[in-house]
């Protein structure tokens, strides 16, 4: 009988973890802090559920879910760290009919030694990042070089009955082509912020409003691909992690048009101009020379200082950047298998 209500009790573990959700989306619905929670669609989104500790075994590096006797067959993306504890266990099946388990440890992550690079960083769409040392990082251009195979994936869907299985059949080939794009996206975005906080101290970036930028419909497809965002959360978070700083300048500063020698500023220039001289006889390189006075204007405020949160100001009056440095510290990572 006790072995009876201690399997019932594992198993409601998920139910109770959604009403725990589910008061935490009203509570900040209520403050004001988002919208009012929506139901989950069935055929769409992430399906999930989460065990806590009495309704998973973790023993000898094997997953035993409640009412289960057998541990789950994972393929280990990386292993966990040694002596690992796991509190939560997160089991999801995405869109594409691939399913994940999502591992809650705590654990301590060491910083990097310090090092000497002050770099600053202008994102763009020919090159995804530009550095102010001169060195350029390619657009790998995912979303465009999948575009075809997605376009025929979705023509295929669209002939397909409403409600039938070969439609579920479909959707799920158009969901494999978005999930393939997005793997790539983000393991090139990885690579990239992991090299740029490895061999730099300092890190400038820019503020950019990506959802003004949406508008203009001839970029927003290059735009939503090179995701932006994306790069500027990770190198946050891993920056704090291993002791690094990062800065982000006023989206108003004239980056590009902007001398990085002498001072002076261009009258105007358009998005074509990828070269221009400036009077005192400096050819510059755009993104070059954006990357640079990128980097100046960080360092500037983190010598003499300026407010942390950002200031409203109206559009073409300059105010400092604002600096976002993180002590790293202990504390939960989530590994994803």
């Amino acid at each position: 009988m006790v072995l009876c209500i201690r399997v019932f009790a594992s198993l409601s573990v998920p139910l109770q973890q959604c009403l725990r959700h589910l008061q935490a989306a009203f509570t900040a619905f209520w403050h004001k802090r988002a919208r009012h929670p929506r139901f989950k669609a069935r055929k769409r989104g992430i399906s999930s559920a989460e065990y806590t500790r009495s309704a998973f075994r973790w023993l000898d590096g094997k997953l035993t879910l409640a009412k289960m006797s057998q541990p789950l067959l994972i393929v280990w993306s990386r292993p966990l760290p040694e002596g690992a504890d796991p509190s939560t266990v997160t089991v999801s099946r995405d869109p594409a009919g691939r399913w994940h388990v999502s591992i809650l440890t705590e654990s301590a992550v060491a910083t990097l030694p310090p090092a000497e690079g002050r770099v600053g960083v202008d994102a763009g769409l020919s090159a995804l990042i530009t550095l102010s040392t001169g060195e350029k990082t390619a657009n790998p251009r995912h979303g465009e070089r999948d575009r075809h195979r997605l376009a025929r994936a979705q023509r295929a869907l669209a002939r397909k009955q409403r409600g039938s299985k070969n439609r579920l059949k479909a959707r799920q080939r158009v969901a494999r082509v978005h999930a393939r794009i997005a793997d790539r996206r983000r393991d090139y975005l990885h690579k990239v912020t992991t090299r740029l906080v490895r061999d730099n101290q300092t890190i400038v970036i820019e503020d950019l409003a990506v959802r003004n930028m949406l508008s203009n419909r001839r970029l927003a497809r290059a735009i939503s691909d090179a995701s932006w965002a994306t790069l500027r959360s990770m190198l946050e978070y891993k920056a704090e992690w291993y002791g690094r700083d990062v800065l982000v300048a006023d989206r108003w500063c004239p980056s590009s048009k902007k001398c990085s020698m002498c001072g002076r500023s261009l009258d105007q220039l358009t998005l074509s101009d990828r070269e221009w001289t400036c009077s005192c006889g400096t050819v510059h390189d755009r993104d070059i020379n954006a990357a640079r006075n990128i980097l100046a204007a960080g360092l500037a405020v983190a010598a003499c200082g300026g407010d942390v949160r950002p200031t409203w100001h109206k559009p073409g009056r300059q105010s400092p950047v604002k600096q976002e440095t993180r002590p790293a510290r202990v504390g939960t990572s989530r590994l994803q298998f």
